[in-house]
């Protein structure tokens, strides 16, 4: 199995804008099924919105092939959680959505390429997050659990970077100030109390 290294971790933990709250994993260690149920459904749009970009950037072919790519492998990953889920006695449905894409993609530019621009970032932490996210898991699962969050953890590293590195070519300008601004929304998202649990919600209230 490739792990992801330390040093990658290291680049996502100082791209992120905060570390996942204590009390968010605590509550994660009581709601197992919730947990595998909203990460199957979020493999899903992971693979789904990189398809969206395919068809939104037919004369893109780096776009094509990175996100031909991702979509792949988010639905193997797809697979996989549903098989774990299944193997676990959860029947898998699809759950009322957490707020944070909501969040992430409402202050997205309306015209291009800024639009674009935008949403590749938001993509890139998306990914991040949830790369953040099964880091701060792992130590705390069992063992099967534990092994597979573990084992994501290189391709939701490496997919964040490829977000940033599209963001950047299609943009007219640096892309620091928009990737602040979405750090900014996306700390509120992740900081704040959260009254519904999910994979990316925030503080538990």
């Amino acid at each position: 199995m490739e792990l992801v290294s330390q040093e990658d971790l290291d680049n996502l933990f100082a791209f992120l804008p905060c570390r996942t709250p204590q009390a968010w994993i605590e509550e994660a260690l009581k709601q197992e099924e919730i947990l595998l149920l909203n990460h199957c459904y979020l493999e899903q749009c992971a693979a789904r919105n990189a398809m969206g970009l395919m068809f939104r950037c037919p004369d893109k072919p780096d776009v094509l092939i990175k996100m031909s790519k991702l979509a792949r492998e988010e639905l193997r990953h797809f697979e996989k959680v549903h098989e774990l889920l299944t193997k676990r006695g959860y029947t898998y449905k699809i759950m009322k959505p957490s707020r944070y894409a909501g969040w992430m993609h409402e202050p997205a530019r309306k015209k291009e390429p800024g639009n674009l621009v935008d949403t590749l970032i938001i993509g890139a932490y998306i990914e991040a997050r949830s790369c953040e996210r099964f880091a701060s898991l792992v130590p705390h699962m069992d063992d099967e659990i534990g092994a597979f969050f573990r084992s994501l953890l290189k391709s939701e590293a490496r997919h964040f970077k490829d977000y940033l590195t599209l963001a950047q070519q299609y943009s007219d300008e640096p892309i620091e100030k928009r990737v602040a601004f979405f750090g900014d929304v996306e700390r509120r998202a992740i900081e704040s109390e959260d009254e519904l649990f999910r994979f990316h919600s925030g503080v538990p209230s």
